[in-house]
C-alpha cells in the first residue's frame, strides 16, 4: 500500500487493536492482501523510523503465512526503539490475535 486514502480507508473502516510497541488496524477482505507500515516522527529521525518499519516488516513476513485474507496497517509506536525482539514479537502476535487475523486451523 502506497497511497494516502488507501491508508485513511483502512483507518476509518478498519478495527484498531494496540500494544505498547505496534497498533494494527485490519480490514477483512476475501482474496485481498495488503500490508502498509507506518512510523511517525514522534519515533525519531529518518534511521530510527525505517529501522522501525524493518522490524515490523521481518515480523510480518514471520506470521504471513497463518494471516487471514485481508488489509492489515502496522504503525510503530514510539517505544518501538527501546522494545526487545522477544517483546516486540509478543505484542505484535498479540494484537494479531485480538483483532482475529490469525487463522485458528492453520496455527
Amino acid at each position: 500500500m502506497k497511497l494516502h486514502r488507501e491508508f485513511q480507508y483502512i483507518y476509518r473502516k478498519g478495527k484498531d487493536t494496540h500494544s505498547s510497541s505496534v497498533v494494527l488496524f485490519f480490514l477483512p477482505a476475501n482474496g485481498i492482501h495488503k500490508v502498509g507500515f507506518t512510523a511517525t516522527k514522534k519515533i525519531g529521525n529518518a534511521v530510527k523510523r525505517n529501522r522501525a518499519k524493518r522490524r515490523l516488516r521481518a515480523l510480518f513476513l514471520e506470521f504471513s503465512h497463518l494471516l487471514k485474507d485481508g488489509t492489515y496497517i502496522f504503525v510503530a509506536k514510539q517505544t518501538i526503539s527501546e522494545t526487545t525482539h522477544q517483546k516486540l514479537k509478543n505484542d505484535f502476535e498479540k494484537v494479531l490475535n485480538r483483532s482475529n487475523a490469525i487463522n485458528k486451523e492453520l496455527k
